[in-house]
């Protein structure tokens, strides 16, 4: 064992002499930290976003404040982009990659800027609004950005607000109700009723971001049985759309039950003057047969039979029991009779 302890450290110290040690630097990176705000001349002003209404070819300055928390000093990329809403209802911006064609397009800030530690800027920017800008809404995000390279792969930070921008002219509130699917769930209690699942998907072929008052319906042959749900549709942007699922309770498998879809939009505040408001309906018939209850029936008639089955041997039974009964009262009368006879004269 004594003799080996030399090897075994000669083995250490080459192992440690070929093993790269970790820079400094990279232990000691600092973490960035900032936040981008609307903003006037003078600094934030207390807005989450920037929401304006402009007539096609006005031009108007608008403010940002880029804060910086971090201990040094950061160069940010300033980026305009489209907006859209993400499936889960968060306002999000094109990635950098992907070109804008809408309000994205409006914006023009300066590409770069440098904010010292601890310290806020302000910076202005336009918005112009084409001459030929459809009516309606426009949505788009504003940013402030940082890219860090790990190996190969560059990631990109970036924090921001939402501006959403809004063409003057007649407007046009719709919610498109598309792909309906129904699915009835029976209770395997005969004595409760059952669940209709409803699912589609609502599409803003509108102008303006809208949300919807929706209501689903299910009712049997003549309307009978008919059951009421709400299914509301969250904010939708232009183009946008939204996944609705709603549960009807109560629901009685009647046969054929016809399930139709209601949604009536509404836009965000008053709605301008002149808003064309467009309710949209759909419909989808699903069979719902009623097999709990089915099975209660069959098993009760089951049971009455069975039941009239053992009343009938029963009855069958008594019967025979009654005829033997009576028979062997007329041979025991018989042979009593004969037995008391008188003998007759030879």
């Amino acid at each position: 064992m004594i003799r080996t302890l030399p090897r075994l450290l000669a083995v250490l110290a080459v192992l440690l002499a070929t093993v790269p040690s970790a820079p400094t630097a990279a232990l000691a990176e600092p973490t960035l930290t900032w936040a981008v705000q609307p903003a006037d001349r003078d600094g934030p002003d207390g807005r989450r976003w920037i929401e304006r209404t402009l007539d096609p070819g006005q031009v108007v300055t608008e403010h940002l404040a880029v804060r910086n928390f971090s201990d040094a000093a950061v160069v940010f990329a300033l980026k305009a982009a489209d907006g859209y809403l993400t499936d889960k209802g968060r306002f999000t911006m094109l990635p950098s990659h992907q070109p804008s064609v809408a309000g994205g397009t409006w914006i023009k800030v300066r590409e770069t800027v440098t904010v010292g530690a601890r310290q806020t800027l302000v910076v202005p920017f336009t918005i112009t609004v084409p001459p030929d800008a459809t009516p309606g809404d426009h949505p788009a995000g504003i940013a402030a950005t940082v890219t860090s390279s790990g190996g190969t792969v560059a990631v990109e930070s970036r924090v921001g607000f939402r501006v959403m921008l809004r063409a003057s002219g007649a407007i046009t509130a719709s919610l498109a109700v598309g792909d309906p699917d129904a699915t009835y769930r029976p209770s395997w209690n005969p004595f409760a009723a059952g669940t209709m699942r409803v699912r589609y998907t609502a599409t803003n072929d509108g102008t303006v971001a809208a949300t919807g008052r929706g209501r689903v319906t299910v009712s049997g042959p003549f309307g009978l049985a008919r059951r009421d749900g709400v299914a509301d549709v969250d904010q939708t942007l232009p183009r946008g759309s939204r996944a609705v699922d709603v549960r009807v309770p109560g629901v009685w498998a009647v046969g054929p039950l016809r399930t139709a879809v209601d949604v009536s939009p509404a836009v965000d505040g008053d709605a301008p003057a002149g808003a064309d408001l467009r309710p949209t309906t759909a419909t989808v018939t699903v069979w719902a047969l009623p097999w709990p209850q089915l099975a209660l029936a069959v098993g009760l008639a089951g049971l009455v039979l069975a039941y009239r089955s053992v009343v009938r041997r029963r009855r069958r039974r008594l019967a025979r029991l009654l005829a033997q009964a009576r028979a062997e009262g007329r041979a025991e009368t018989r042979v009593s009779t004969l037995a008391g006879s008188p003998p007759r004269d030879s």
